[in-house]
């Protein structure tokens, strides 16, 4: 769990992963779950946390329904498609849900 302090100190973060979900169109939910993710598993680096950003806005994206590629939230925040690939299927795992297999 994440305390009101790590929202404020990330306030910066969450700004850039609601911008991105504004260029993906995608709603409330979606945003909830990815600042939920991000917040939860904040990485202590700075240099991690927009990979971690990105990765939480897609797999918060797939939770709630309203998938967008790899490459579209890549670009939105600004890394690379690997980024999000070697990390969302652990978010979600941490998050308590089962990865596709896909």
């Amino acid at each position: 769990m994440y305390s009101a302090r790590d929202q404020r100190d990330n306030r910066e973060w969450l700004a850039r992963i609601d911008a991105a979900a504004d260029g993906l169109e995608l709603g409330s939910e979606a945003r909830s779950y990815a600042s939920d993710m991000f917040l939860t598993q904040l990485p202590d680096e700075e240099r991690s946390k927009r990979a971690v950003a990105a990765a939480s806005l897609y797999a918060g994206a797939l939770i709630a329904g309203e998938e967008r590629s790899q490459t579209a939230v890549a670009e939105s925040m600004d890394v690379s498609r690997l980024s999000i690939q070697q990390r969302w299927k652990d978010l979600l795992r941490e998050a308590g849900f089962r990865p596709p297999s896909w």
